[in-house]
């Protein structure tokens, strides 16, 4: 199905859920609960957490359904932006984060050298490996943080010292040339 097609089904079934249709409610979440969680993991960086907002925001698009107005927007706009909200919260919040000693932190390992690993380890002959190689040491580097050991830009440029548009630069021009020599 078409993000079009996902997005018309989203927004007829929410128009069902405030007639108080709970079958509506249902194939909706079947629709868009993956997505959701998806939007929501990417923020408080825990699977359960995730999965907690998007419940709680479900149940929040049961009772307020009747205020989505498709005049102004798409459903699944709005319902994105009720699990990001519940989310942040979550975030903000604090209280179910779990903070980590410095000490246990440093025995969990470190994600920037699992990151060379994961490189390392490609072997030799491999499309990728080889395409990797051409590149700019600093520009692979940052495309191996990025894509093996999901830093954000920001912690890239914190570890490679460097600015950062310009390690986004890196990433963007590296990630193309990379395209380039795969195809």
């Amino acid at each position: 199905m078409s993000a079009d097609n996902q997005d018309d089904a989203s927004t007829l079934l929410l128009e069902r859920v405030a007639a108080g249709d709970r079958t509506a409610l249902a194939e909706l979440f079947k629709l868009e609960a993956g997505r959701l969680i998806a939007v929501a993991r990417r923020i408080v960086r825990r699977a359960d957490l995730a999965e907690e907002a998007v419940q709680d925001a479900f149940v929040t698009i049961w009772r307020k359904a009747t205020m989505f107005d498709p005049m102004r927007g798409s459903g699944r706009a709005w319902m994105t932006r009720m699990v990001r909200n519940r989310a942040l919260n979550m975030v903000r919040d604090g209280q179910r984060m779990e903070f980590v000693e410095p000490q246990m932190l440093a025995e969990l390992g470190d994600a920037g050298s699992d990151a060379d690993l994961a490189y390392e380890a490609l072997p030799a002959a491999s499309d990728l490996r080889r395409c990797l190689d051409q590149l700019e040491p600093v520009r692979r580097r940052s495309i191996v943080l990025a894509y093996v050991g999901g830093f954000t830009h920001g912690e890239i440029a914190g570890r490679l010292k460097a600015p950062i548009g310009t390690v986004k630069a890196w990433i963007r021009r590296g990630v193309i040339a990379l395209q380039e020599c795969m195809s």
